[in-house]
Protein backbone atom coordinates (compact mmCIF):
# COMPACT_ATOMS: atom_id res chain seq x y z
CA UNK A 1 0.00 0.00 0.00
CA UNK A 2 1.68 3.42 -0.87
CA UNK A 3 1.12 6.43 1.45
CA UNK A 4 1.43 10.17 1.49
CA UNK A 5 5.10 10.27 0.70
CA UNK A 6 4.58 8.95 -2.99
CA UNK A 7 5.11 12.00 -5.71
CA UNK A 8 1.68 11.48 -7.24
CA UNK A 9 -1.47 9.30 -8.30
CA UNK A 10 -0.73 6.49 -10.46
CA UNK A 11 -3.14 5.84 -13.71
CA UNK A 12 -3.43 2.33 -11.94
CA UNK A 13 -5.87 4.70 -9.53
CA UNK A 14 -7.87 5.82 -12.68
CA UNK A 15 -9.24 2.69 -13.64
CA UNK A 16 -9.49 1.48 -10.44
CA UNK A 17 -11.96 4.68 -9.45
CA UNK A 18 -13.28 4.14 -12.91
CA UNK A 19 -14.40 0.95 -11.72
CA UNK A 20 -15.96 1.94 -8.51
CA UNK A 21 -17.60 4.47 -10.29
CA UNK A 22 -18.95 2.51 -12.79
CA UNK A 23 -20.16 -0.36 -10.35
CA UNK A 24 -20.23 0.38 -7.10
CA UNK A 25 -17.18 -1.94 -5.52
CA UNK A 26 -14.54 -3.79 -7.82
CA UNK A 27 -16.12 -6.97 -5.82
CA UNK A 28 -19.69 -6.70 -6.86
CA UNK A 29 -18.32 -6.66 -10.72
CA UNK A 30 -19.05 -9.91 -11.40
CA UNK A 31 -22.03 -9.91 -9.93
CA UNK A 32 -23.15 -7.14 -12.43
CA UNK A 33 -21.73 -8.63 -15.02
CA UNK A 34 -24.11 -11.54 -14.64
CA UNK A 35 -26.69 -8.96 -15.94
CA UNK A 36 -24.64 -7.11 -18.37
CA UNK A 37 -24.63 -9.30 -21.80
CA UNK A 38 -20.84 -9.53 -22.95
CA UNK A 39 -21.16 -7.27 -26.06
CA UNK A 40 -19.13 -8.84 -29.49
CA UNK A 41 -15.68 -7.12 -30.10
CA UNK A 42 -14.94 -5.53 -33.59
CA UNK A 43 -11.45 -6.42 -34.74
CA UNK A 44 -9.69 -3.50 -35.78
CA UNK A 45 -5.77 -3.03 -36.73
CA UNK A 46 -5.25 0.35 -37.58
CA UNK A 47 -2.02 0.88 -39.43
CA UNK A 48 0.94 2.14 -37.28
CA UNK A 49 1.89 5.72 -38.93
CA UNK A 50 3.68 6.76 -36.20
CA UNK A 51 7.75 7.88 -36.44
CA UNK A 52 8.85 4.65 -34.97
CA UNK A 53 7.72 2.53 -37.73
CA UNK A 54 9.53 4.18 -40.52
CA UNK A 55 12.32 1.59 -39.29
CA UNK A 56 10.22 -1.23 -38.77
CA UNK A 57 11.00 -4.70 -40.58
CA UNK A 58 10.03 -5.89 -43.59
CA UNK A 59 6.72 -7.69 -43.32
CA UNK A 60 6.71 -11.19 -43.48
CA UNK A 61 4.31 -13.62 -45.97
CA UNK A 62 1.37 -14.82 -44.48
CA UNK A 63 0.05 -18.06 -43.02
CA UNK A 64 -0.58 -20.33 -46.51
CA UNK A 65 -0.54 -23.54 -45.25
CA UNK A 66 -1.59 -25.96 -41.87
CA UNK A 67 1.02 -26.19 -39.54
CA UNK A 68 1.79 -28.19 -36.44
CA UNK A 69 3.86 -26.64 -34.11
CA UNK A 70 4.99 -26.91 -30.10
CA UNK A 71 4.38 -23.20 -29.27
CA UNK A 72 1.85 -21.44 -31.09
CA UNK A 73 2.23 -17.28 -30.40
CA UNK A 74 -0.38 -14.71 -30.98
CA UNK A 75 1.38 -11.25 -31.71
CA UNK A 76 4.45 -9.74 -32.78
CA UNK A 77 5.11 -7.17 -30.32
CA UNK A 78 7.92 -6.87 -27.91
CA UNK A 79 6.41 -9.79 -25.51
CA UNK A 80 5.74 -12.05 -28.74
CA UNK A 81 9.10 -11.50 -30.34
CA UNK A 82 11.03 -11.85 -26.69
CA UNK A 83 9.25 -15.03 -25.65
CA UNK A 84 9.68 -16.76 -29.62
CA UNK A 85 13.40 -15.99 -28.56
CA UNK A 86 13.90 -17.37 -24.98
CA UNK A 87 11.97 -20.34 -25.51
CA UNK A 88 13.91 -21.55 -28.72
CA UNK A 89 16.91 -20.14 -26.64
CA UNK A 90 15.89 -22.82 -23.59
CA UNK A 91 15.10 -25.55 -26.06
CA UNK A 92 16.13 -25.33 -29.63
CA UNK A 93 14.56 -28.17 -30.58
CA UNK A 94 10.60 -26.66 -29.82
CA UNK A 95 9.00 -25.65 -33.31
CA UNK A 96 7.71 -22.12 -32.77
CA UNK A 97 5.07 -20.46 -34.80
CA UNK A 98 4.82 -16.84 -34.16
CA UNK A 99 1.73 -15.53 -35.82
CA UNK A 100 0.62 -11.54 -36.64
CA UNK A 101 -2.49 -9.90 -37.82
CA UNK A 102 -0.42 -6.77 -39.58
CA UNK A 103 3.60 -6.57 -39.43
CA UNK A 104 5.42 -6.47 -36.19
CA UNK A 105 5.21 -3.61 -34.51
CA UNK A 106 2.29 -2.49 -35.68
CA UNK A 107 0.67 -2.11 -32.15
CA UNK A 108 1.78 -1.00 -28.72
CA UNK A 109 5.39 -1.72 -29.50
CA UNK A 110 5.54 0.64 -32.39
CA UNK A 111 3.29 3.57 -31.26
CA UNK A 112 4.85 4.77 -27.60
CA UNK A 113 7.00 7.32 -25.63
CA UNK A 114 10.48 5.12 -26.05
CA UNK A 115 11.09 5.39 -22.24
CA UNK A 116 13.14 2.50 -21.11
CA UNK A 117 11.86 2.42 -17.46
CA UNK A 118 12.53 0.55 -14.43
CA UNK A 119 10.45 -1.28 -12.12
CA UNK A 120 6.61 -1.56 -12.64
CA UNK A 121 3.62 1.73 -13.13
CA UNK A 122 2.40 0.42 -9.45
CA UNK A 123 5.65 0.76 -7.36
CA UNK A 124 7.67 3.37 -9.90
CA UNK A 125 8.50 6.53 -7.24
CA UNK A 126 5.61 4.82 -5.15
CA UNK A 127 6.80 3.96 -1.66
CA UNK A 128 4.61 0.26 -1.10
CA UNK A 129 6.56 -0.11 2.58
CA UNK A 130 8.08 -3.14 0.87
CA UNK A 131 11.87 -2.25 0.11
CA UNK A 132 13.56 -5.21 0.16
CA UNK A 133 11.11 -6.67 -2.50
CA UNK A 134 11.01 -2.94 -4.20
CA UNK A 135 14.74 -3.28 -4.62
CA UNK A 136 14.65 -6.85 -6.04
CA UNK A 137 12.30 -5.42 -8.84
CA UNK A 138 14.25 -2.77 -9.54
CA UNK A 139 17.26 -4.81 -9.79
CA UNK A 140 15.11 -7.09 -12.02
CA UNK A 141 14.44 -4.57 -14.17
CA UNK A 142 17.95 -2.71 -14.35
CA UNK A 143 19.93 -5.36 -15.05
CA UNK A 144 17.20 -6.08 -18.77
CA UNK A 145 18.93 -2.55 -19.57
CA UNK A 146 21.94 -4.49 -19.88
CA UNK A 147 20.35 -7.50 -21.29
CA UNK A 148 18.55 -5.88 -24.42
CA UNK A 149 22.46 -3.90 -24.99
CA UNK A 150 23.95 -6.99 -24.79
CA UNK A 151 21.39 -8.51 -27.18
CA UNK A 152 21.86 -5.54 -29.36
CA UNK A 153 25.78 -6.28 -29.39
CA UNK A 154 25.31 -9.87 -30.35
CA UNK A 155 23.38 -8.95 -33.11
CA UNK A 156 25.19 -6.17 -34.57
CA UNK A 157 21.79 -4.50 -34.39
CA UNK A 158 22.19 -0.60 -32.94
CA UNK A 159 18.57 0.23 -30.88
CA UNK A 160 19.64 3.45 -29.89
CA UNK A 161 19.83 2.72 -26.40
CA UNK A 162 20.77 5.86 -24.56
CA UNK A 163 21.01 5.14 -20.45
CA UNK A 164 21.51 8.73 -19.38
CA UNK A 165 18.37 8.23 -16.58
CA UNK A 166 14.43 9.49 -16.68
CA UNK A 167 13.22 12.22 -14.61
CA UNK A 168 9.60 12.28 -12.62
CA UNK A 169 9.23 15.90 -12.87
CA UNK A 170 7.16 17.70 -9.85
CA UNK A 171 4.31 19.78 -11.34
CA UNK A 172 4.01 21.97 -8.13
CA UNK A 173 5.59 22.44 -4.49
CA UNK A 174 3.09 20.03 -3.32
CA UNK A 175 3.94 17.17 -5.51
CA UNK A 176 7.56 18.44 -5.20
CA UNK A 177 7.40 18.54 -1.18
CA UNK A 178 6.27 14.50 -1.53
CA UNK A 179 9.13 13.36 -3.94
CA UNK A 180 11.88 14.44 -1.51
CA UNK A 181 9.78 12.81 0.97
CA UNK A 182 9.78 9.47 -1.50
CA UNK A 183 13.49 9.93 -1.92
CA UNK A 184 14.59 9.86 1.79
CA UNK A 185 12.45 6.38 2.39
CA UNK A 186 14.02 4.72 -1.00
CA UNK A 187 17.74 6.50 -0.48
CA UNK A 188 17.32 4.79 3.19
CA UNK A 189 16.50 1.26 0.95
CA UNK A 190 19.37 1.11 -1.07
CA UNK A 191 17.22 2.82 -3.98
CA UNK A 192 19.76 4.99 -6.01
CA UNK A 193 17.36 8.02 -6.91
CA UNK A 194 17.84 11.35 -6.19
CA UNK A 195 16.02 14.30 -5.80
CA UNK A 196 16.85 17.17 -8.50
CA UNK A 197 16.07 20.69 -7.16
CA UNK A 198 14.55 23.28 -10.09
CA UNK A 199 18.36 24.51 -10.92
CA UNK A 200 19.80 21.26 -11.92
CA UNK A 201 16.74 20.31 -13.81
CA UNK A 202 16.97 23.39 -15.75
CA UNK A 203 20.84 22.32 -16.50
CA UNK A 204 19.75 18.76 -17.44
CA UNK A 205 17.00 19.28 -19.72
CA UNK A 206 16.30 22.96 -20.11
CA UNK A 207 13.41 24.03 -18.66
CA UNK A 208 12.20 25.74 -15.34
CA UNK A 209 8.72 24.67 -15.29
CA UNK A 210 8.91 22.40 -12.87
CA UNK A 211 9.49 22.53 -8.98
CA UNK A 212 11.21 19.43 -8.42
CA UNK A 213 12.06 16.09 -10.37
CA UNK A 214 12.67 12.56 -8.60
CA UNK A 215 15.82 10.74 -11.06
CA UNK A 216 16.29 7.48 -11.90
CA UNK A 217 20.11 6.91 -13.34
CA UNK A 218 19.45 3.82 -14.56
CA UNK A 219 15.94 4.14 -16.79
CA UNK A 220 16.84 5.92 -20.00
CA UNK A 221 15.18 5.92 -23.89
CA UNK A 222 14.99 3.59 -27.14
CA UNK A 223 14.11 3.53 -30.83
CA UNK A 224 11.10 1.15 -30.27
CA UNK A 225 11.17 0.35 -33.96
CA UNK A 226 14.41 -1.07 -34.04
CA UNK A 227 13.84 -2.87 -30.80
CA UNK A 228 11.29 -4.43 -32.51
CA UNK A 229 13.65 -5.28 -35.34
CA UNK A 230 16.12 -6.75 -32.91
CA UNK A 231 13.70 -9.16 -31.17
CA UNK A 232 12.60 -10.09 -34.60
CA UNK A 233 16.28 -10.72 -35.75
CA UNK A 234 17.09 -12.92 -32.69
CA UNK A 235 13.84 -14.81 -33.12
CA UNK A 236 13.71 -15.86 -36.74
CA UNK A 237 17.54 -16.37 -36.36
CA UNK A 238 16.96 -18.75 -33.20
CA UNK A 239 14.64 -20.76 -35.73
CA UNK A 240 11.41 -18.93 -35.12
CA UNK A 241 8.83 -19.31 -37.79
CA UNK A 242 6.92 -15.84 -38.14
CA UNK A 243 3.49 -15.12 -40.41
CA UNK A 244 2.24 -11.89 -41.03
CA UNK A 245 -0.73 -10.36 -41.96
CA UNK A 246 -2.30 -13.57 -40.63
CA UNK A 247 -4.94 -12.39 -37.61
CA UNK A 248 -6.17 -15.36 -35.68
CA UNK A 249 -10.21 -15.53 -35.73
CA UNK A 250 -10.84 -18.27 -33.48
CA UNK A 251 -8.99 -20.54 -30.76
CA UNK A 252 -10.25 -24.07 -30.26
CA UNK A 253 -8.65 -25.07 -26.77
CA UNK A 254 -7.58 -28.73 -25.25
CA UNK A 255 -4.67 -30.60 -24.73
CA UNK A 256 -3.91 -29.63 -28.10
CA UNK A 257 -5.29 -26.30 -29.28
CA UNK A 258 -6.22 -25.03 -32.91
CA UNK A 259 -5.59 -21.71 -33.81
CA UNK A 260 -7.80 -20.52 -37.06
CA UNK A 261 -6.67 -17.29 -39.39
CA UNK A 262 -9.07 -15.32 -40.96
CA UNK A 263 -7.89 -17.11 -44.36
CA UNK A 264 -8.89 -20.49 -42.66
CA UNK A 265 -5.43 -21.54 -42.13
CA UNK A 266 -4.74 -23.02 -38.90
CA UNK A 267 -1.96 -24.08 -36.56
CA UNK A 268 -2.23 -26.93 -34.31
CA UNK A 269 -0.01 -26.44 -31.25
CA UNK A 270 0.93 -28.02 -27.65
CA UNK A 271 0.73 -24.25 -25.84
CA UNK A 272 -0.24 -21.00 -26.82
CA UNK A 273 1.33 -17.67 -25.79
CA UNK A 274 -1.05 -14.34 -25.72
CA UNK A 275 0.91 -11.74 -26.87
CA UNK A 276 -2.04 -9.17 -27.96
CA UNK A 277 -1.51 -6.48 -25.26
CA UNK A 278 -5.02 -4.37 -25.79
CA UNK A 279 -6.07 -6.95 -28.63
CA UNK A 280 -6.33 -9.71 -26.43
CA UNK A 281 -10.36 -9.35 -25.71
CA UNK A 282 -10.64 -9.82 -29.22
CA UNK A 283 -9.42 -13.63 -28.88
CA UNK A 284 -12.09 -14.10 -25.51
CA UNK A 285 -9.82 -13.93 -23.15
CA UNK A 286 -8.68 -11.55 -20.49
CA UNK A 287 -12.23 -9.06 -21.32
CA UNK A 288 -12.49 -8.53 -17.55
CA UNK A 289 -8.73 -7.99 -16.70
CA UNK A 290 -7.64 -5.09 -18.68
CA UNK A 291 -9.34 -2.20 -20.76
CA UNK A 292 -7.21 -0.73 -23.67
CA UNK A 293 -7.14 3.45 -23.31
CA UNK A 294 -5.78 5.56 -26.52
CA UNK A 295 -2.72 7.67 -25.92
CA UNK A 296 -1.36 10.00 -27.90
CA UNK A 297 2.42 11.14 -29.08
CA UNK A 298 3.26 13.80 -31.64
CA UNK A 299 7.39 14.79 -32.93
CA UNK A 300 8.95 17.33 -34.35
CA UNK A 301 10.98 17.54 -37.39
CA UNK A 302 14.88 17.50 -36.69
CA UNK A 303 16.38 20.56 -34.81
CA UNK A 304 19.27 21.52 -35.35
CA UNK A 305 22.32 21.38 -32.82
CA UNK A 306 21.85 24.95 -32.46
CA UNK A 307 18.58 24.77 -31.64
CA UNK A 308 18.94 22.39 -29.27
CA UNK A 309 21.59 24.73 -27.32
CA UNK A 310 19.44 27.04 -27.54
CA UNK A 311 16.61 25.09 -25.92
CA UNK A 312 19.52 24.26 -22.93
CA UNK A 313 18.48 20.18 -23.26
CA UNK A 314 22.42 19.16 -22.63
CA UNK A 315 21.59 15.85 -21.48
CA UNK A 316 19.21 13.64 -23.51
CA UNK A 317 17.31 12.51 -20.59
CA UNK A 318 13.49 11.57 -21.08
CA UNK A 319 11.08 12.76 -18.30
CA UNK A 320 7.48 12.58 -17.75
CA UNK A 321 5.28 14.38 -15.33
CA UNK A 322 3.55 13.57 -11.68
CA UNK A 323 0.19 13.96 -13.33
CA UNK A 324 -2.52 10.90 -13.70
CA UNK A 325 -3.06 11.77 -17.44
CA UNK A 326 0.74 12.03 -17.51
CA UNK A 327 2.89 13.74 -20.26
CA UNK A 328 6.06 12.60 -21.40
CA UNK A 329 8.77 14.02 -23.54
CA UNK A 330 12.41 12.46 -25.36
CA UNK A 331 14.39 13.82 -27.50
CA UNK A 332 15.90 11.41 -30.07
CA UNK A 333 19.98 10.72 -31.12
CA UNK A 334 19.06 13.24 -34.45
CA UNK A 335 17.40 15.75 -32.50
CA UNK A 336 13.68 15.24 -32.77
CA UNK A 337 11.74 16.30 -29.89
CA UNK A 338 8.43 14.05 -29.39
CA UNK A 339 5.97 14.55 -26.51
CA UNK A 340 3.71 11.89 -26.14
CA UNK A 341 0.62 11.41 -23.07
CA UNK A 342 -2.05 13.74 -21.72
CA UNK A 343 -5.47 13.57 -21.90
CA UNK A 344 -6.63 9.55 -22.89
CA UNK A 345 -9.43 8.19 -24.22
CA UNK A 346 -11.51 4.64 -24.07
CA UNK A 347 -13.70 3.68 -26.54
CA UNK A 348 -17.16 1.96 -25.72
CA UNK A 349 -16.48 -1.41 -25.65
CA UNK A 350 -12.97 -1.71 -26.11
CA UNK A 351 -12.84 -0.29 -28.99
CA UNK A 352 -9.82 -0.41 -30.95
CA UNK A 353 -10.57 2.16 -33.36
CA UNK A 354 -8.87 5.78 -33.28
CA UNK A 355 -11.61 7.62 -31.71
CA UNK A 356 -13.35 11.49 -33.07
CA UNK A 357 -11.45 14.08 -31.25
CA UNK A 358 -7.70 13.25 -31.59
CA UNK A 359 -7.07 16.51 -33.48
CA UNK A 360 -7.63 17.85 -30.19
CA UNK A 361 -5.37 15.61 -28.35
CA UNK A 362 -2.80 16.65 -30.51
CA UNK A 363 -3.09 20.16 -30.38
CA UNK A 364 -2.70 19.88 -26.40
CA UNK A 365 0.22 18.05 -27.07
CA UNK A 366 1.50 20.87 -29.07
CA UNK A 367 0.33 23.80 -26.04
CA UNK A 368 1.71 21.15 -23.67
CA UNK A 369 5.34 21.44 -25.56
CA UNK A 370 5.29 25.13 -25.68
CA UNK A 371 4.32 25.85 -21.98
CA UNK A 372 7.49 23.47 -21.53
CA UNK A 373 9.70 25.11 -24.27
CA UNK A 374 8.41 28.33 -25.30
CA UNK A 375 11.06 28.38 -27.82
CA UNK A 376 9.02 25.51 -29.73
CA UNK A 377 5.27 27.04 -29.02
CA UNK A 378 5.38 27.37 -32.54
CA UNK A 379 7.07 24.37 -33.67
CA UNK A 380 5.09 22.24 -36.16
CA UNK A 381 4.97 18.34 -35.48
CA UNK A 382 6.02 16.39 -38.55
CA UNK A 383 4.16 13.50 -37.33
CA UNK A 384 1.73 12.24 -34.62
CA UNK A 385 0.08 8.90 -34.00
CA UNK A 386 -2.24 7.42 -31.29
CA UNK A 387 -2.27 4.37 -30.28
CA UNK A 388 -4.28 1.60 -27.02
CA UNK A 389 -2.46 0.37 -24.31
CA UNK A 390 -4.28 -2.05 -21.78
CA UNK A 391 -4.81 -1.00 -18.54
CA UNK A 392 -5.39 -2.85 -15.38
CA UNK A 393 -7.23 -2.12 -12.36
CA UNK A 394 -4.86 -1.63 -10.29
CA UNK A 395 -1.90 -0.92 -12.48
CA UNK A 396 0.09 -3.95 -11.56
CA UNK A 397 1.18 -6.33 -14.41
CA UNK A 398 0.18 -9.91 -14.56
CA UNK A 399 2.38 -12.72 -16.17
CA UNK A 400 1.03 -16.83 -16.28
CA UNK A 401 -0.47 -19.58 -17.45
CA UNK A 402 -4.20 -20.69 -17.12
CA UNK A 403 -6.55 -22.78 -18.87
CA UNK A 404 -8.33 -26.45 -18.38
CA UNK A 405 -5.19 -27.85 -19.18
CA UNK A 406 -2.67 -25.24 -18.16
CA UNK A 407 -1.27 -24.78 -21.24
CA UNK A 408 -2.03 -20.61 -22.41
CA UNK A 409 0.28 -18.27 -21.13
CA UNK A 410 -0.29 -14.46 -21.02
CA UNK A 411 1.04 -11.19 -20.09
CA UNK A 412 -0.42 -7.95 -19.92
CA UNK A 413 -1.29 -4.78 -17.92
CA UNK A 414 2.19 -2.87 -18.76
CA UNK A 415 0.43 0.13 -18.43
CA UNK A 416 3.25 2.41 -19.69
CA UNK A 417 6.35 0.45 -18.67
CA UNK A 418 6.10 -2.18 -21.44
CA UNK A 419 9.19 -0.63 -23.19
CA UNK A 420 11.32 -2.60 -20.74
CA UNK A 421 8.71 -5.14 -18.58
CA UNK A 422 7.68 -7.29 -22.02
CA UNK A 423 10.91 -8.71 -22.68
CA UNK A 424 11.03 -9.90 -18.85
CA UNK A 425 7.98 -11.18 -19.39
CA UNK A 426 9.11 -12.83 -22.12
CA UNK A 427 12.07 -14.33 -19.99
CA UNK A 428 9.49 -15.70 -17.36
CA UNK A 429 6.66 -16.89 -19.79
CA UNK A 430 9.96 -19.20 -21.29
CA UNK A 431 11.06 -20.49 -18.23
CA UNK A 432 7.22 -21.41 -17.15
CA UNK A 433 7.23 -23.01 -20.31
CA UNK A 434 9.83 -25.21 -19.16
CA UNK A 435 8.46 -25.82 -15.83
CA UNK A 436 10.54 -23.27 -13.88
CA UNK A 437 8.13 -21.65 -11.66
CA UNK A 438 10.15 -21.80 -8.61
CA UNK A 439 12.47 -19.11 -10.46
CA UNK A 440 9.68 -16.79 -10.56
CA UNK A 441 7.52 -17.15 -7.32
CA UNK A 442 9.04 -14.18 -5.68
CA UNK A 443 7.47 -11.81 -8.29
CA UNK A 444 4.17 -11.44 -6.91
CA UNK A 445 2.84 -10.60 -10.52
CA UNK A 446 3.25 -14.01 -11.50
CA UNK A 447 0.34 -16.58 -12.08
CA UNK A 448 -2.45 -13.59 -11.04
CA UNK A 449 -4.87 -11.97 -12.73
CA UNK A 450 -5.42 -8.00 -12.53
CA UNK A 451 -9.29 -6.96 -10.36
CA UNK A 452 -11.82 -7.93 -11.96
CA UNK A 453 -13.59 -4.92 -14.53
CA UNK A 454 -17.20 -4.77 -15.35
CA UNK A 455 -18.70 -5.37 -18.72
CA UNK A 456 -20.40 -2.92 -20.36
CA UNK A 457 -21.90 -0.26 -20.04
CA UNK A 458 -20.26 -0.05 -16.85
CA UNK A 459 -16.92 0.05 -17.68
CA UNK A 460 -17.37 2.98 -20.07
CA UNK A 461 -19.59 5.16 -17.28
CA UNK A 462 -17.20 4.24 -14.90
CA UNK A 463 -14.30 5.61 -17.17
CA UNK A 464 -15.67 8.50 -18.46
CA UNK A 465 -16.95 9.32 -14.65
CA UNK A 466 -12.93 8.59 -13.36
CA UNK A 467 -11.50 10.63 -16.60
CA UNK A 468 -13.70 14.16 -15.08
CA UNK A 469 -12.15 13.30 -11.81
CA UNK A 470 -9.07 13.61 -12.66
CA UNK A 471 -9.11 16.61 -14.82
CA UNK A 472 -10.33 18.44 -12.10
CA UNK A 473 -8.30 17.21 -9.63
CA UNK A 474 -4.60 16.80 -11.22
CA UNK A 475 -2.01 18.63 -10.28
CA UNK A 476 -2.22 22.26 -11.14
CA UNK A 477 0.92 23.91 -12.71
CA UNK A 478 1.75 27.48 -10.78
Amino acid sequence: MSDRSSPHRTRRNFLKTAALAGVGTVAGAATVNEISPILPEKFAFELNKSYWARSLPRVNPALTQDLDADVAIIGGGFTGLAAAYYLKKNSPSLRVVLLEARGCGNGASGRNGAMLLTMTEDRYMEWNGEPELDKRIYELTRDNVAGLKQLSREFDFDVEIEQNGALQVCNNEDTADRGRAYIAKARTAGMPFEFWERDKIAAAVGTNVYQGALFDPSSGQVHPGKLVGLFKTAAQSAGVEIFEDSPVKHIEEGARLMLTTSSGKTVRADSLILAANAFTSKLGYLRNATAPVFDYVAMTAPLSDARIAELGWRQKIPFNDCRTEVFYLGITTDNRVHIGGGPVDYVFNNGLQEPAGAELRIAGLRAELGRIYPQLANEQFETAWSGSVDMSLDQTPSVGRMGKHQNIFYAIGFSGHGVNLTSIFARIIADLHAGKFADWQWLPYVNRLPPYTPNEPWRWLGVQAALGYYRATDPKTP
